[in-house]
């Protein structure tokens, strides 16, 4: 009797690559017309990225060097784009925040602030909501949402063992990496990402948003939406007495030492670093800031060991997808997307910029789901939606917001995003995959709401037009 054999879903995957490279070559090279060759080559790498990223599972790293080398080599664009990448302004500026990072993380400066903090609180839900604002303002000093994760781990751990309630952890360790999400779009640095949107808008129309004028636009739709994920966990994950549990007190041994000398040095300095951030001109000051604290004199951190909490597959991988970025708006790729776009949608759908709005909203928070890097989300979703879909009738500055922080919404997986994993991956888990679709079930419908209504009614008065 013959044994059924089965595929691995490695082999599957790459057959079904296959397919869709064969069926898009053969698209880009004989049935689109009107495209130049270095259209269809630039159109080419950027599909055979996008299929290595969410078929095969490609690293995001290697995919996006990959093919940033392959764009000048098949002579899409100049060599000196893929040069000017690794010194452009926003690469310097990421690894300017990771260098502070480090030395916050060495001091130990954040974790001594939350738990003085959390000591006024006396019950969970003053704890929940009290978390939330203070996760909310270290997206504004930290780089990345998995160095974020790395460094509030242990605050989470402390306060599940004083705790020690079950339920009331699940909740907790629930409460971290979502508010750490979405948090993050509140600050330009805040992730990858929008570095990728600020530098395409800057392309756009020769102006991006500053680190102030990003705060502006993004920081009060992403403080609402931490709010509202606390308010859901709270509701459905606690019940009225378990929100009223008192938090145990600390004895007198554990209460929180006095801050040192080099402790409020570091922040000094780093309150000095976010002014200057908010300032012009911002990079090169905010880079100057980071060299000082990683002076052994005022952090005890020497530059050496600082560079070494920078996490350089994030920067190679940021200058990777700018050059991709760059290619398709430099060759007109981007241009012949949305050119296309109009002609297949026709005058009913440009005529709704709302619905463009939502249309664009619901398709980049959904993208979490077959492309999990958050960068590289906002580096297919730019050019491939919010252009062809801004050549429609809507700003394209407005719907490139939209993308950017659409797609930020990214809790609905374990895998969907580093922060989930690495509290799921607690030993023992804390919390499972059914409780994270309860809570993206519950969140993904207003956060896709309240985006459309920032995009329509509150950013045209920031003058960030809708049409």
């Amino acid at each position: 009797m013959a044994t059924e054999r089965t595929v691995p879903l490695a082999r599957v995957k790459q057959i079904v690559a296959a397919i869709v490279l064969a069926f898009s070559a053969m698209l880009i090279f004989l049935a689109i017309d009107d495209l130049t060759l270095k259209m269809r080559l630039t159109l080419a790498v950027f599909v055979a990225s996008i299929t290595a990223w969410t078929i095969l599972d490609l690293p995001d790293t290697p995919v996006a060097l990959a093919a940033a080398a392959l764009l000048p080599v098949a002579g899409a664009i100049d060599e000196d784009v893929l040069y000017r990448s690794l010194g452009n302004d926003i690469v310097w500026l990421m690894l300017a925040a990771f260098v502070v990072a480090g030395v916050l993380r060495q001091v130990g400066v954040i974790e001594q602030i939350i738990r003085r903090l959390l000591a006024r609180f006396a019950t969970v839900r003053g704890l929940f909501w009290a978390l939330t604002l203070l996760i909310f303002a270290t997206a504004f000093i930290i780089p990345s949402t998995s160095a974020r994760a790395a460094m509030l781990a242990p605050v989470y751990l402390g306060l599940a063992t004083a705790i020690g309630n079950t339920r009331v952890n699940r909740a907790l360790a629930l409460l971290f990496p979502s508010v750490i999400l979405l948090s993050a779009g509140a600050s330009l640095i805040g992730a990858g990402a929008h570095l990728v949107a600020a530098g395409m808008m800057e392309r756009l129309q020769e102006k991006g948003p500053d680190f102030l004028g990003w705060m502006a636009l993004a920081g009060p739709f992403s403080l609402l939406c931490s709010l509202l994920a606390c308010a859901v966990l709270l509701r459905l994950f606690l019940t009225r007495e378990e929100r009223a549990i008192a938090i145990a007190e600390r004895d007198a041994d554990e209460a929180p030492t006095p801050l040192t000398r080099q402790q409020w040095t570091v922040l000094a300095v780093t309150g000095a670093m976010i002014l200057l951030f908010a300032a012009q001109p911002m990079h090169g000051i905010g880079i100057a800031a980071a060299l000082l604290l990683a002076n052994q004199k005022v952090s005890g951190l020497p530059l050496k060991a600082a560079l070494k909490s920078v996490e350089w597959n994030l920067l190679l991988f940021l200058a990777g997808t700018l050059v991709i970025g760059e290619a398709l708006l430099e060759t007109g790729t981007a241009k012949v997307l949305a050119e296309r776009m109009v002609d297949l949608a026709g005058n009913s759908i440009a005529a709704s910029p709302a619905l463009l709005v939502f249309f664009a909203a619901v398709v980049a928070t959904l993208s979490h789901l077959v492309i999990t890097s958050r960068t590289a989300r906002a580096t297919i979703l730019i050019p491939a939606l919010a252009l062809p879909a801004a050549a429609l009738g809507v700003d394209p500055l407005n719907l490139v917001m939209v993308v950017t922080l659409a797609s930020g919404f990214c809790q609905t997986l374990m895998v969907s995003a580093k922060p989930v994993a690495l509290f799921g991956a607690i030993d023992p888990p804390p919390f499972g995959q059914a409780d994270l679709f309860r809570l993206a079930g519950w969140l993904i419908v207003p956060f896709v709401v309240l985006l459309v209504i920032f995009a329509t009614l509150v950013w045209p008065l920031q003058d960030l037009p809708l049409y």
